[in-house]
């Protein structure tokens, strides 16, 4: 991706395919591309039956969100159980999100990934998940109150604590902070590769990093994208991701009058 000083970053940032009516669409949060567009001009990616070939669409972009979603990973992507009746899937956008965070991760494109991209992630590199965290003894209910106005369910709920030694200790971050929580599914065996970043009180992975990888790869389960600049933490993550997604397009800046 070729970029100048007066042009920002490429943010790709995943879609959902939803039926919106009689058409089948491709869709994505308002707050998920305002959010990215802090870190450079967003550009959505679309759930496509037959995706594009990642290392092209990644020729192209200099960073990629990867966004919640109402819908969750396919099981046997990680070998697992059968979902319960009526559990929300997306296969179109399986096909886009995890071969493309293989790759980039591979390329060293920063990725940071929330919520359903979180969990993509963890799939991607190798993990497994747990479908429903709310039916497991010992652990929390996660999910938002459902009837809640939006505001309600977007409010801090629980604390997580900062694992010592990683990125987030790097970044600044408090040894713990509240977050919002608003999902049903979480991280079991952590992918190889990945670092515990954050752990809620019943001891669930919040927060990944990825100590290896060539570029920034950080994945949270919480959503720090709502509102964040009101954040002091969620305006840490996504500095952070701009500050990656500027080092890797001058890089290929670089690359590219060197060639």
């Amino acid at each position: 991706m070729q970029t100048t000083a007066a042009m920002p970053p490429l943010i790709g940032v995943s879609a959902c395919r939803q039926q919106l009516g009689k058409n089948s669409s491709h869709t994505v949060g308002d707050k998920y591309v305002e959010a990215a567009g802090f870190a450079g001009i967003p550009l959505i990616l679309p759930a496509r039956a037959e995706p594009s070939d990642p290392r092209r669409v990644l020729e192209r972009l200099d960073g990629i969100l990867f966004t919640g979603s109402p819908s969750n990973v396919e099981p046997h992507h990680y070998n697992g159980a059968p979902s319960v009746e009526g559990t929300r899937h997306d296969v179109f956008r399986d096909r886009l999100t995890l071969p493309l965070l293989q790759a980039a991760i591979a390329d060293g494109v920063p990725v940071f990934c929330i919520c359903r991209g979180f969990q993509e992630l963890n799939v991607a590199l190798g993990g497994t998940l747990h479908q429903r965290v709310q039916e497991l003894p010992g652990y929390l209910d996660h999910r938002e109150p459902q009837d809640a106005p939006l505001e309600e369910q977007y409010s801090p709920r629980h604390l997580v604590t900062v694992q010592p030694g990683g990125l987030f200790e790097r970044l600044g971050m408090e040894h713990s902070f509240m977050v919002n929580s608003l999902h049903s599914q979480g991280i079991d065996r952590l992918a190889d590769g990945l670092r515990a970043e954050a752990l809620a009180p019943d001891g669930l992975i919040e927060a990944v990093s990825m100590d290896d990888a060539p570029g920034f790869v950080v994945g949270v389960q919480w959503h720090p994208e709502y509102r964040f600049a009101d954040n002091p933490v969620s305006l840490r993550l996504f500095q952070a991701f701009r500050e990656a997604c500027l080092a890797h397009a001058m890089g290929e800046q670089i690359r590219e009058k060197t060639l």
